[in-house]
């Protein structure tokens, strides 16, 4: 699903920093060096991330208008 737009338990806006997340994640780099480099650093904007599960191509198949 979409990341969340702001943390949920304080309120900074951590939606923009997340393909980034995900680009330096993917070429290797340690996630948690690459959450404090984008400035995460409370417990609760990290577990946006961290916990974060995308379930686009799950969900895709299903949104496909049905006829009755």
């Amino acid at each position: 699903m979409l990341i969340p737009v702001r943390c949920w338990s304080c309120g900074k806006v951590v939606a923009h920093l997340y393909e980034q997340f995900k680009q330096r994640v993917a070429e290797g780099e340690d996630a948690g060096e690459v959450l404090n480099d984008l400035g995460l650093e409370k417990y609760c904007c990290r577990r946006m991330y961290v916990g974060h599960i995308e379930l686009i191509d799950e969900v895709a198949p299903f949104s496909i208008a049905r006829e009755d």
